[in-house]
């Protein structure tokens, strides 16, 4: 009996790789391999054309010289600083909205969640007519409602982040679809109970709605950094890491160095440097959790 069960678990376990090996196959060459071999062009000087030469730690020791790496890293921290606290956020408050009884609810929900799914290169261009300090829109209403004359916001050395974290709430439709999820999810036998002894709407936020949806803010706060401290199709689009270097992201910085100048080894070596930064974020916001995220 002992022996038939053994040969049983040994035919599940090799039916088992067998069911995962498409999978496993596509990590070992989409995913491990590339990570490998760009690991090991980090250490090496390559220009995609001849044979790589090793160097050894060099790319790295050059990285903390070159003023445009330091550059890249202050504008994409900046960036995340301030746009990943205002997309949850604001995300947050429209899926309250979205979540309330009102007529037209699957159109409104529909016409906040369409703009995430729109390619980010149409994005940008839609924006740079909107940001046009001569045409655009934004600097008309400006100019209209409030008699202001608008910045030249992308041509300006000083406003052009901020257009673009202004611009990086296009994409809040994913995050605001995740939050309906989970407040859905939440009981209503609780907010019954709250209004019987006699709670605010704002003590039912804090005290309800808030701490049973830490969660999907601490889901959304991990793909917040992640994808922004990978910004790069508004850089490249929009205004090409200017003026001045004022836009200059990471990753725009990363390619530019890898297929402009064919630089692979030294943009290799960003890469990983990126890799370890996202990866120390993100095991900091996992440690974090513990203290602010409630799971029933």
């Amino acid at each position: 009996m002992e022996k038939k069960g053994s040969t049983l678990s040994k035919k599940e376990g090799r039916y088992f790789y067998l069911f995962i090996s498409p999978w496993l196959i596509g990590f070992l060459l989409f995913m491990a391999g590339p990570m490998i071999a760009s690991l090991y062009l980090s250490l090496t000087q390559y220009n995609m054309v001849s044979i790589p030469q090793w160097v050894g730690l060099k790319n790295y020791i050059d990285l903390a010289k070159d003023p445009l790496f330091w550059q890249s890293l202050k504008v994409t921290i900046i960036y995340s600083i301030f746009s990943v606290p205002l997309g949850i956020i604001t995300s947050l408050i429209l899926a309250i909205l979205l979540n309330q009884k009102i007529r037209g609810l699957a159109w409104f929900r529909t016409i906040f969640y369409i703009p995430s799914v729109i390619s980010g290169v149409a994005v940008s261009l839609l924006w740079m007519w909107i940001f046009n300090p001569e045409f655009g829109i934004l600097n008309y209403l400006l100019w209209k409602i409030f008699k202001i004359q608008g910045p030249a916001w992308l041509f300006d050395e000083f406003w052009v982040l901020p257009a673009l974290i202004i611009m990086s709430l296009w994409g809040i439709g994913g995050s605001i679809v995740i939050y309906l999820a989970g407040l859905q999810g939440i009981p209503t036998e609780l907010y019954e109970a709250a209004e019987i002894d006699g709670a605010s709407s704002w003590n039912k936020f804090l005290r309800i709605t808030l701490p049973l949806i830490t969660p999907v803010i601490f889901f959304n706060l991990i793909t917040g950094v992640i994808g922004s401290l990978q910004v790069f199709t508004q850089g490249y689009v929009m205004t090409g890491g200017g003026p001045h270097y004022a836009s200059l992201f990471y990753v725009l910085y990363l390619y530019q160095e890898a297929f402009q100048l064919y630089n692979m080894g030294y943009a290799s070596a960003l890469a990983w440097i990126l890799f370890l930064i996202i990866l120390l974020l993100t095991v900091i916001i996992f440690k974090s959790s513990s203290l602010w995220v409630y799971y029933e």
